[in-house]
C-alpha cells in the first residue's frame, strides 16, 4: 500500500500526481509509419529493428513492482510494436492486479493472440488505424496488412479487450476525406470508441511529409468545434481534459496535444523508453532519468527525481 509520502513524492513541481505510466517494451516495429515520433526515443526509435538494448523482461517486472507502490493506476504498453515480444503475455501477467493495463498496437498480429492477451490479464487495447482503404494503407505503413489488421480488431473484440479504440491520426491532404467511414465503422459497435489525433509535428518528426499535413492542428480543432455542437453527450476526461463525444451511436474521442495548455496542464503521465529512461516528457529532450540495473529505493528515487522534472512543455 502506498503511504502519503509517496504521493508527495508522484506529484511533479505543477501539482500533477502522476497516475498512468507508458512504458515501451520495443523499438522494433514491423511497419514504416510515414508519421511516427518514435514515442520520443532518439537513438532506438522504430525506425531500426535492433533490440539488443531494450529492457529485460525482469527489468520490467521490477519496475512495474515500484509503480505499484507509488499509487500507479494505468499502464499502457506500447512500442514500436509491442507484438514482436515472445515474452509479451509474461510481461502482462506480471502487472498487479489493481493496475489497469492496456496495449496500443498497430494490430497486424493481434489476432493470433488477443485470446492469449486477455487470459495474461490485458484489460482492452488500442489499434492504430490511419485508413480503411488497402492501398492508402500500404503507401502510409509501407505493408500491405490491412486485413491482418481489420481482423485483429475483430479478435480484440471477441476476446473481450474493451473498448477496443482505434487510433486515426488525422493526415490533411492524405486520409481527412475518411472522416465519414471511420464514423460509419464504429457507428453502433459499443465495444469501439474512435479517437481521432493530432500529428505530432515538432521537433522534425513530419517534416518531409508533404506540406499539407501541417495544418493538421486547425483540421483537428474546427473537427473538435464541430463535434462539440453536434454530440448528443460529452464527458471530459480526467487525463489530459480529453473529450469524448457521443453522437448517432458513435462515440468519438479527439487527442490534441499539440500548442494546447490545457492538454500539458493535465498530463499525469510518466513514459518509460524501451531501453530504460524514465522520460518526464514526449515533447522534451535531455531531462530522462537513467534506470537501467536499479532496484528497490535506488528506483524508486529515481522515479522520484523524473517526477520532479516534469513541466508543461507548453503553457499558456
Amino acid at each position: 500500500m502506498y503511504m502519503a509520502d509517496d504521493i508527495s513524492m508522484m506529484t511533479d513541481p505543477y501539482g500533477r500526481r502522476i497516475t498512468d505510466v507508458r512504458i515501451v517494451l520495443t523499438s522494433a516495429c514491423n511497419l514504416r509509419c510515414i508519421y511516427c515520433h518514435r514515442e520520443g526515443e532518439e537513438i532506438n526509435g522504430c525506425a531500426r529493428f535492433e533490440t539488443k538494448h531494450q529492457m529485460s523482461k525482469d527489468e520490467i517486472v521490477e519496475l512495474l513492482k515500484i509503480f505499484e507502490t507509488l499509487g500507479i493506476k494505468t499502464i499502457k504498453l506500447t512500442g514500436g510494436e509491442p507484438t514482436l515480444r515472445k515474452d509479451l503475455c509474461e510481461i502482462i501477467s506480471a502487472i498487479p492486479k489493481g493496475i489497469e493495463s492496456s496495449m496500443t498496437t498497430n494490430g497486424t498480429k493481434l489476432a493470433a493472440i488477443a485470446k492469449d492477451l486477455e487470459a495474461a490479464g490485458l484489460s482492452r487495447v488500442n489499434v492504430s488505424l490511419d485508413t480503411l482503404r488497402r492501398d492508402r494503407y500500404k503507401k502510409i505503413t509501407g505493408q500491405d496488412m490491412l486485413p491482418q489488421v481489420l481482423e485483429g480488431i475483430e479478435a480484440a473484440v471477441s476476446a473481450g479487450l474493451t473498448p477496443v479504440k482505434i487510433n486515426m491520426v488525422i493526415l490533411p491532404g492524405i486520409n481527412d476525406d475518411e472522416i465519414d467511414d471511420f464514423f460509419n465503422f464504429v457507428r453502433g459497435r459499443s465495444e469501439l470508441i474512435l479517437q481521432f489525433i493530432e500529428l505530432m509535428d515538432i521537433n522534425g518528426w513530419a517534416d518531409k511529409m508533404n506540406p499539407s499535413v501541417h495544418d493538421n492542428c486547425k483540421f483537428v480543432e474546427d473537427l473538435e468545434v464541430k463535434l462539440s455542437r453536434e454530440a448528443e453527450v460529452v464527458v471530459t476526461r480526467k487525463m489530459h481534459h480529453r473529450r469524448k463525444y457521443s453522437l448517432d451511436g458513435a462515440t468519438v474521442e479527439i487527442v490534441r496535444p499539440m500548442h494546447n495548455a490545457e492538454f500539458c496542464a493535465n498530463c499525469n503521465r510518466l513514459r518509460v523508453t524501451s531501453d530504460g529512461l524514465l522520460k518526464p516528457c514526449l515533447l522534451r529532450n535531455g531531462n530522462e532519468v537513467d534506470i537501467k540495473g536499479l532496484k528497490g529505493d535506488e528506483l524508486k528515487e529515481a522515479i522520484a527525481l523524473a517526477v520532479k522534472n516534469r513541466r508543461p512543455f507548453f503553457t499558456e
